[in-house]
């Protein structure tokens, strides 16, 4: 537990991976690790909420031993959440799988590449796409190239990803949403990256599902993260911070908590005035 001057007692930290948690060369800097074991010492529970796959997110719980503090992971959006002491899935919801055409149909319609998770690997209409080897690389998962993408698929799957150009990506997210408002969620993660996630999952909801499960109220959590997708848990959280990344780092954030330095941890406090965009 976390005790800040001026503000309650956190019991939790949620953090997004990619420009949060990880540098430019996705690993945990040596005073963020520190920082975060220092906070589990504390007894505060860490959460790794991304839009990876759960094979993508497991050496970085393993790096912070989050198996040993009682940490947990959001894989998928928060389409998964996994408890890391024991591996137990606590919450799971799958991509309806009648939709799955309509999304590929639309990315090669616009031009644009559509992947899933298979296993350990990543299947995509192309593996040589350069936004396709983007996600390969920041998940270190190899890539399989699915030539007739709808048969070759093995369901369940938890989520699709429709990768490309950011203007074409933008013109067909405006397109999904319209088509499929009420059947599944779409949002971005990145400028070059659309998530195709079940109805009802992004990281505030399975948040939601967690803290009740835990007896965490959220004014007690602390959510950090620098992408579209992260806004729903900035706001959902006690303590919500969209990542200035060049301002302060992550392990100075957590620093000042320890510390109980108000005046440093006020320019972070929600609601963040810009989009993370231009943060």
């Amino acid at each position: 537990m976390i005790k800040c001057k001026g503000y309650m007692k956190y019991k939790m930290i949620v953090l997004d991976l990619d420009g949060t948690l990880t540098n430019n060369k996705k690993e945990i800097t040596p005073k963020t690790k520190e920082a975060l074991m220092q906070a589990q010492a504390k007894g505060v529970h860490i959460v790794l909420a991304s839009g990876r796959p759960t094979y993508g997110i497991i050496p970085l719980a393993e790096e912070l031993e989050l198996k040993t503090h009682g940490g947990f992971i959001l894989a998928y959006n928060g389409g998964k959440i996994i408890d890391c002491t024991n591996n137990r899935v606590l919450f799971e919801q799958k991509l309806d799988e009648k939709l799955v055409p309509r999304l590929y149909e639309g990315a090669k319609k616009a031009g644009l590449q559509i992947l899933t998770y298979q296993g350990e690997g990543i299947a995509a209409t192309q593996k040589d796409d350069k936004y396709v080897q983007i996600e390969a690389h920041i998940n270190k998962m190899p890539v399989v190239q699915y030539d007739d993408f709808l048969r070759q698929l093995v369901y369940p799957i938890n989520k699709c990803l429709i990768v490309g150009e950011p203007t074409k990506l933008h013109q067909l997210e405006l397109s999904l949403l319209a088509q499929l408002k009420g059947q599944m969620e779409l949002y971005r993660s990145a400028d070059y990256f659309l998530e195709c996630v079940p109805l009802g999952i992004d990281k505030a909801q399975s948040l939601n599902r967690l803290i009740t499960t835990l007896g965490i109220t959220k004014e007690e959590v602390i959510a950090c993260g620098d992408g579209y997708n992260d806004l729903s848990m900035i706001r959902f959280a006690g303590l919500g911070v969209a990542y200035p990344t060049k301002k302060m780092g992550l392990h100075m954030l957590l620093s000042n908590l320890f510390l109980q330095s108000k005046s440093l941890i006020k320019p972070f406090l929600k609601p963040h005035p810009r989009p993370l965009s231009e943060c």
